[in-house]
């Protein structure tokens, strides 16, 4: 771990002169000053503004591992060949000697150093095994990205991989995006790019085709999940209209948690291979090798802070505005006088800092935003609770939604139907409880919003059961069913059950599978895809 950081705010009008002239739209605006001291009728007083910490380098702060844990190549040592060229076999990989170790630390150290530092995997002896690895980066802290995550490879960049993310610190995982050399091959995807997406899509988990061509571009060696192209559908292309970004964010919960994170995994699936087969008396061409990972962002402090310090290998936000927590959370003790709320961007500039206020001492002053005319004081913890928070709702102010329902984005806070039953499939979900936009936690196989649809590989019945084809559902064109998971399909066709023409009319380079031009491909191990969830909480606070 990198030596402690303090993430320190800059002055309120350096800042703004500053951002203004360098047009820097990653930096998301002026937020940078959470209090500033005014003069008016009443005298010196307080006036509140959101803020939040200066976007940086988030890789000085991660814990990184690997998994299986002795992937690194070095033990025993080894000598690997390049892709390009099998006879040069002269990298060797020895863990026990500094200059020719690659330990996973390497992957975010200082670039520009001759020659390139970078970590390294073990060959692909085990060939035909596949060779996984899954790369995991925690930051025990919630992390808004910022711009483009890259990942710059030295082995040629992966045939095909995933990148993933997790919003409760690991224990969950939902794909950011697939890459491939063939989408539809590795993941039974179309592929798309982010060109692609829309405003109303851009939620939406794509497979790429983009980066996953190393030899034929064999000197691009980065792989991105383009964070900036996705902001520019709101903000415009050079992202000058940042204004309509931060209005949809303060106002849209599922696209502010699409570029939050607790944690990164990226799942290494198979390496370069040269576009051509592997050659099986050459495995040690084989591997994957990681020069440098950036991962730009900011602590979220859910605009309550404008710093983030980092101690005992721990990032925590400096909270403002009465609050209280690693993200500022919560009201401070004594600070409970009425609902905690996250700061705003809007109104822009300045934004709507929403403090905490004092706690209520004497008479009771009931705030349930209609959903409870009764309210009881607990004096040991200075607090007013409502009592019988009707309408689906639950919480100290009937600000949240029960358990089954989850919060109507279009309603506001006292509105009687603020609360929507998650209504979740009993077959294809895990519980009837729901995420705050209403999607429920599916069983494997299963996803869709109510887990009654069937991911690739899956069929229905009664839930989503693991059989692709059996005596009732026959593979097509010639196929050959194995163990009623999978279709192997004839050269010339693909899809679940061999139902689509590999190539279609007379396309140049089509091979005729009964003229021996065709050679008999077999597929890879399908991946079964994770539902599409974007929210980490179930019963997230309205």
């Amino acid at each position: 771990m990198r030596q402690p950081v303090l993430l320190l705010a800059m002055q309120a009008a350096w800042s703004c002169l500053c951002r203004a002239t360098q047009h820097y739209p990653a930096a998301w605006g002026h937020y940078d000053v959470c209090k500033s001291q005014v003069y008016t009728d009443e005298g010196l007083t307080w006036d509140y503004m959101a803020c939040q910490p200066e976007a940086g380098d988030m890789t000085k702060y991660l814990r990184v591992t690997l998994d299986p844990p002795n992937i690194t190549c070095g033990d025993p040592p080894e000598t690997y060949c390049a892709l390009e060229n099998p006879y040069m076999c002269n990298n060797e990989c020895d863990a026990n000697t500094v200059e020719l170790a690659h330990p996973p630390e390497l992957m975010f150290d200082f670039e520009g150093r001759n020659p390139t530092t970078f970590w390294q995997s073990t060959s692909w002896r085990k060939y035909p095994k596949p060779l996984l690895v899954n790369i995991t980066m925690s930051w025990n802290k919630t992390i808004e990205l910022t711009d483009d995550i890259v990942i710059t490879f030295e082995s040629g960049r992966p045939e095909q991989m995933v990148l993933e993310k997790s919003l409760d610190y690991g224990r969950t995982w939902q794909p950011y995006q697939f890459y491939a050399t063939d989408c539809l091959d590795a993941f039974t995807m179309d592929p798309k790019t982010v060109q692609d997406l829309t405003q109303h899509t851009l939620l939406d988990i794509i497979c790429t085709e983009d980066y996953s061509r190393g030899y034929v571009w064999k000197y691009d060696k980065t792989v991105r999940f383009e964070i900036k192209d996705r902001f520019a559908l709101f903000a415009g292309p050079q992202l000058h209209n940042m204004a309509s970004l931060y209005g949809q964010l303060d106002t849209t919960k599922n696209l502010r948690d699409f570029f939050t994170i607790t944690d990164l995994r990226i799942r290494l699936l198979r390496p370069a291979t040269g576009a051509t087969m592997v050659d099986e008396n050459n495995l040690s061409r084989y591997f994957y090798a990681i020069s440098d990972i950036k991962v730009q962002g900011r602590c979220k402090c859910n605009l309550h802070a404008n710093s983030c310090v980092f101690d005992k290998e721990k990032l925590t936000c400096e909270c403002e505005h009465n609050t209280t927590g690693p993200d500022c959370g919560r009201c401070k003790k004594n600070y409970q006088g009425r609902a905690w709320n996250s700061g705003s961007y809007l109104p822009i500039p300045k934004g709507t800092a929403n403090i905490c206020v004092p706690s209520i001492v004497g008479p009771v002053n009931c705030e349930c935003f209609g959903h409870s005319n009764r309210c009881s004081y607990i004096e040991l913890l200075n607090t007013v609770i409502c009592v019988s928070c009707k309408h689906n709702t639950r919480g100290q102010h009937c600000q949240l939604c029960k358990l089954g329902y989850y919060r109507n984005a279009t309603a506001e806070l006292d509105d009687k139907n603020v609360c929507l039953e998650c209504k979740c499939d009993p077959f294809g979900s895990e519980s009837d409880r729901c995420n705050g936009t209403g999607f429920c936690k599916c069983k494997e196989g299963a996803t869709g919003p109510k887990c009654t649809e069937c991911q690739p590989g899956y069929l229905w019945n009664n839930g989503c059961k693991s059989r692709v084809c059996d005596e009732l559902l026959r593979c097509q064109n010639g196929g050959v069913c194995h163990n009623n998971l999978r279709c192997q399909c004839p050269a010339a066709f693909t899809g679940l059950l061999c139902e689509k023409p590999r190539c279609e009319g007379e396309a140049a380079g089509c091979g005729d599978p009964d003229s021996g031009q065709a050679a008999l491909r077999l597929p890879p191990t399908p991946l079964l895809l994770l539902p599409l969830l974007l929210a980490p909480a179930w019963a997230a606070p309205l």
